[in-house]
């Protein structure tokens, strides 16, 4: 079993849904918007259609000018927030 802990994101990718921890990467068995449902009680927040984030793993988000949000994960991955979850990002980080 993974701990939910140690998860950074996951993600969508040719058909299959990965997470990301920061030694390995799993496939699951499991659609996003399930994974997304079980994980919201625990500090998880979709940023796309095809990613969730672990807000507990993120070192810091950068929002520009043009209002892209870009996310930085502890183990250095960067990755952007789309315009359609914006909002609902600036919600949850009380902005």
């Amino acid at each position: 079993m993974l701990d939910k802990r140690d998860i950074l994101r996951i993600y969508a990718a040719n058909g299959k849904v990965y997470a990301v921890t920061a030694s390995d990467e799993y496939v699951l068995r499991y659609r996003l918007y399930e994974l997304e449902e079980c994980l919201k009680r625990e500090s998880f927040v979709r940023i796309s259609n095809s990613e969730v984030v672990n807000l507990k793993k993120v070192k810091n988000f950068d929002l520009s000018f043009t209002g892209t949000i870009c996310v930085t994960l502890t183990d250095g991955t960067v990755t952007y927030v789309s315009r359609r979850y914006v909002s609902r990002i600036k919600e949850v980080l009380g902005i």
